[in-house]
């Protein structure tokens, strides 16, 4: 009965259009009168879930990718990003997909990467001949890809909901190889799509405007070595590390670039501390959420009930990759992180998956699930920059879609993708 309560609640919460914060709280709170237990184990629970020394990162991370965003950054690396693969077919698309795995190693978020680099390329994509929908596909699409590599905030909470144990400098690490792989594919498929289109290329600028953006760029790629190279070598943690990419940023903008006015560091940083506030509510109400569910014993009974239905990772695994996609469609991922680690990693580590392995899949699984209706947060953000309509960009991103889904199955059944990079550190 608790757990229906729980579910039941929360479910109910949730259709009717309540935040998914106040969701998580009241349902929790609803459970707990239930069970007889004192109110105050809600807010203790809430308190101990952002009262961890890590979440410090978060907010950083998030400051120093609105700083680069509005200091000119996103701008010089799409410049370098057009150089570099707009000669291929469907040349902006390729520009667009290449522009986020640079500025995602910059900003770690998938909405901030959708907002500049779409913001910078899909007006520019629709003047020069491209489908609206076409460069809102790749835009949502490759947003992903700043989910997988450092400084991924989302790595943070789910080490965090992990217990605490897992290492931050392996979870950077191993998203390195699948994030280039899922960039990969997405090319193959914009690839696809534009010739089939008949989109042009853009013409090869030479070797030497190429040195010359390359140059430009570098300040904003600098940041991406600073971070993994300072947390992965130990020479600070990945808290220091986004206080030093705040610092770096405001250096570049400030004194290198001299792009950012005193009007775009107020915007910036309201925009962190908006931004910050939100995704700690959740993770406090997540928490709670969670710890109710390990209190009800939720974890052991799912571990006994896949064990009833099959003894073979392979099958576990994609049924917990559907689950998985199935959660996504109707939560944000920051909450789905704090909910589901805890239910799903004894599960997976119970079938001998390696918990890193596991992170990099759950993080990739709901990544898919910010660009899915109906609660896509990055599909929103990319239709309101596209000036589309959603019904119109769901019906021809099923390219860019099943790329996706065949690196998150490239990425469950072959470990070493995540494991090889992080083994060479040890």
């Amino acid at each position: 009965m608790e757990l229906v309560i729980l579910f039941g609640s929360f479910v109910f919460l949730l259709l009717i259009g309540t935040p998914v914060a106040f969701c998580l709280g009241a349902a929790s709170l609803a459970t707990v009168a239930y069970m007889g237990l004192p109110p105050v184990v809600v807010f203790q629970r809430l308190n101990s879930g952002v009262s961890v020394y890590s979440l410090m990162a978060i907010p950083f991370f998030i400051f120093a990718g609105d700083l680069m965003v509005r200091g000119d950054i996103a701008r010089r690396l799409v410049a370098f990003a057009a150089a570099l693969v707009g000669h291929l077919r469907g040349g902006l698309g390729q520009v667009n997909i290449a522009a986020s795995l640079m500025f995602g190693g910059v900003s770690g978020s998938a909405t901030a990467d959708a907002s500049a680099v779409g913001g910078l390329m899909v007006p520019q994509m629709r003047a020069c001949g491209y489908g609206a929908d076409y460069a809102v596909n790749i835009t949502v699409v490759s947003s992903i890809i700043a989910l997988m590599i450092p400084p991924s905030h989302n790595m943070i909470i789910y080490s965090i909901a992990a217990g605490g144990r897992l290492s931050i400098a392996d979870l950077f690490t191993a998203g390195i190889i699948p994030g280039f792989v899922l960039a990969l594919a997405l090319m193959a498929a914009a690839w696809f799509v534009a010739k089939r289109r008949n989109y042009p290329r853009e013409t090869f600028p030479g070797w030497s405007m190429l040195g010359q953006l390359f140059l430009s760029a570098v300040p904003g790629l600098i940041l991406i070595a600073i971070i993994f190279g300072g947390v992965r070598s130990g020479v600070f943690t990945a808290s220091e590390s986004s206080n030093i990419a705040v610092i770096y940023a405001l250096g570049v903008t400030l004194l290198v670039y001299r792009s950012l006015s005193w009007r775009d560091f107020k915007e910036a940083t309201l925009a962190a501390v908006r931004t910050t506030a939100m995704v700690l509510m959740v993770i406090g109400c997540a928490a709670c959420f969670g710890w109710l569910l390990a209190y009800l014993k939720v974890p052991a009974q799912m571990v006994a009930f896949l064990h009833n239905f099959s003894d073979n990772p392979i099958v576990i695994l994609l049924l917990i990759n559907v689950m998985l996609l199935i959660l996504g469609t109707f939560m944000d991922m920051s909450p789905l992180i704090v909910i589901t680690t805890p239910i799903f990693l004894p599960v997976a580590q119970a079938f001998g998956i390696d918990p890193i392995h596991f992170g990099v899949i759950l993080i990739l699984n709901l990544g898919i699930g910010l660009c899915t209706p109906p609660v896509g947060s990055v599909l929103f953000v990319g239709c309101a920059v596209g000036r589309i309509g959603i019904g119109q960009v769901l019906r021809t991103i099923w390219p860019f879609y099943l790329a996706a889904f065949a690196v998150l199955l490239l990425v469950t059944y072959i470990p070493a993708l995540s494991l090889w990079l992080p083994a060479l550190f040890h």
